[in-house]
């Protein structure tokens, strides 16, 4: 396949699916999330892959997701699953459903979804990097979900399911960001490297695991999942647009980010948001 937003290559039973949009920090446009989702079905039905390893290029990993327009007002194409309809389009929150769609992909899969993170990985990007089986992230990398301060849930409610209730919390409800050691150290990922030695190290990780049989790799994942789905995980998380339509639309304030940003600009919109736990030391 022909893609413009991402990179892909299969080399040593391993595919990587690179994020390539480092003008935007990566952040995931409605192309580029077809894009992905199409390359990581065309893995899955490749049989010389056995493990899928989503990075991204430049500095940052993510900054999560693109809501811009083009001269036209448009955001493009949809992604898969868009319901346009005069039924549908006032309450049910298409764009967090096509979301939570997009990354239960990931779930779903029959072969494991690794994730490698530097740099920023915010919002929209933590949700792709919770998502995947297994991440590996640079100990310096900032990792967390600002918009919560001030605008909406996340559109994919993994918060608790990836940690502690009380770490889920916090971090929920302040919105505050922590470093790729600290994610770590509060088991949000697998483990983290200095940022000089995450490809290296990553790559020792994946490749005698890429060696273990495919067949059995996808049993082991989807023995794992199945504990998660009779806990409610799949419940959970379908009920994501819920809340996110609650705070986006219904909630007292849920336009005011929206309304400082066209009068005053997005700097001002964000020393809104953020500005009070800027003045006490918080990251981002």
């Amino acid at each position: 396949m022909t893609f413009e937003t991402i990179k892909y290559k299969v080399d040593e039973r391993i595919a990587r699916i690179t994020l390539d949009r480092p003008e935007r920090r990566n952040a995931l446009s409605w192309q580029l999330r077809r894009e992905l989702v199409d390359a990581l079905r065309d893995a899955e039905r490749d049989d010389d892959v056995a493990i899928i390893l989503i990075d991204a290029s430049g500095p940052a990993f993510c900054s999560g997701y693109d809501i811009s327009t083009d001269a036209s007002g448009s955001m493009g194409e949809p992604p898969y699953g868009w319901v346009d309809s005069e039924h549908f389009n006032s309450w049910t929150d298409q764009f967090a459903r096509s979301c939570a769609r997009d990354w239960m992909v990931i779930w779903d899969l029959l072969k494991p979804v690794v994730c490698k993170v530097q740099g920023y990985c915010l919002a929209g990007g933590t949700e792709l990097m919770s998502m995947c089986d297994i991440a590996f992230v640079a100990d310096d990398a900032t990792i967390g979900y600002p918009p919560m301060r001030g605008m909406t849930t996340p559109d994919t409610l993994y918060f608790p399911w990836k940690m502690s209730m009380a770490q889920a919390k916090y971090l929920q409800i302040s919105g505050n960001s922590v470093t790729g050691k600290e994610a770590a150290e509060m088991g949000w990922v697998a483990k983290s490297f200095p940022a000089a030695e995450l490809e290296e190290q990553v790559m020792r990780e994946l490749r005698p695991m890429s060696k273990i049989a495919p067949d059995l790799l996808a049993a082991n994942k989807a023995s794992v999942n199945q504990a998660y789905e009779i806990m409610g995980f799949r419940t959970a998380l379908s009920m994501g647009w819920s809340w996110h339509a609650l705070s986006s639309r219904l909630r007292p304030g849920a336009s005011e980010f929206g309304a400082v940003s066209r009068e005053h600009g997005l700097k001002a919109a964000l020393e809104w948001r953020d500005g009070a736990f800027r003045s006490e030391g918080f990251p981002i």
